[in-house]
């Protein structure tokens, strides 16, 4: 059987990271000659994951083809978050959470993919339905991946599915979930640390939508402030990405974990849909509250989805 890679999209969050390391080692158990990889480095959050468990981070690479002619994907499915030469290999597995868009094959596969909180839910659950062991250390990158994507299990994404394995995989990880979570989410959001570059691409994913190129990122803080006051740097370094890689629209979220509200900024056109999509009107800043928006799949791609198309 000849090998595989196993990874997640493109400025890799917790889950994208986690899940790969997860799947791989679920694959391996069922005889698989799989290695998890990465397409960009662990964020401060992530870090604080495999640092806390003491799991090595995946390699980084760039192509997949000059190594494999297959690959297994988590957390993702659109060919625009993947890896660059995602169309010269062959998809053999997909495990997601989110909308299917842009994907095709041309060899059956196989997919699985459930409206929940996480992917790294999903995989408890593939984990259980094959009577696999959950080990401590997976079973810690599980709970920190969703708790990451849930923001402990505070997101409208959260479902009765994530709340069982949070309670599970926290006795096997033998960690007190809401003690651990807060650090865990704490640990990311350091953004004076972090260059505007970094910020605007650290958990950025695009989007095609009505034949508009879009690119979502967010932002995850304890105070919007020490993003907002640095709004202008943002959106220049914003408009310089846009203009590089051709974005008809770049939205920026500032996410307070805390409270649950963000703050959006917005480079591009057409503004009109975003005004539209919020029911809102942006500022002469280019900026507009969301108040209890923190979930990019739910409550923020839906709605421009539906305007843009």
């Amino acid at each position: 059987m000849a090998k595989e890679l196993v990874f997640g999209h493109q400025s890799p969050d917790t889950d994208a990271i986690c899940a790969s390391i997860e799947y791989a080692y679920y694959q391996e158990k069922l005889g698989y000659d799989v290695e998890a990889v990465a397409l960009g480095e662990p964020n401060e959050e992530t870090k604080f994951v495999l640092d806390y468990f003491n799991q090595e981070a995946p390699r980084i690479i760039k192509e997949a083809k000059p190594e494999v002619d297959s690959v297994m994907l988590v957390d993702h499915n659109e060919p625009q978050q993947s890896v660059a030469d995602i169309d010269k290999v062959t998809v053999t597995h997909v495990v997601d959470h989110h909308r299917i868009a842009n994907f095709n094959t041309e060899k059956p596969l196989f997919y699985r993919a459930e409206p929940v909180g996480c992917v790294s839910t999903v995989l408890f659950e593939m984990f259980k339905e094959k009577s696999i062991e959950i080990p401590e250390k997976i079973a810690g990158l599980m709970l920190s991946a969703i708790i990451s994507d849930t923001l402990l299990l505070k997101s409208p994404t959260t479902t009765d599915v994530d709340k069982h394995a949070v309670e599970s995989l926290a006795k096997i990880a033998n960690v007190d979930y809401e003690e651990y979570g807060i650090k865990m989410l704490k640990a990311g959001t350091n953004v004076d640390a972090r260059s505007d570059e970094d910020l605007i691409d650290g958990d950025a994913k695009s989007f095609t939508m009505g034949g508009k190129s879009v690119r979502i990122d967010q932002i995850n803080t304890v105070d919007l402030n020490d993003v907002l006051k640095r709004k202008d740097d943002l959106k220049a370094a914003m408009k310089n990405e846009a203009d590089k890689n051709d974005y008809d629209l770049f939205l920026v979220i500032a996410t307070n974990v805390l409270n649950s509200n963000s703050e959006l900024i917005v480079v591009g056109e057409p503004k009109s849909a975003v005004e539209k999509a919020f029911d809102g009107k942006l500022s002469d800043e280019d900026t507009i509250a969301l108040p209890g928006v923190v979930s990019r799949k739910k409550q923020v791609v839906p709605p421009l989805t539906d305007v843009l198309d």
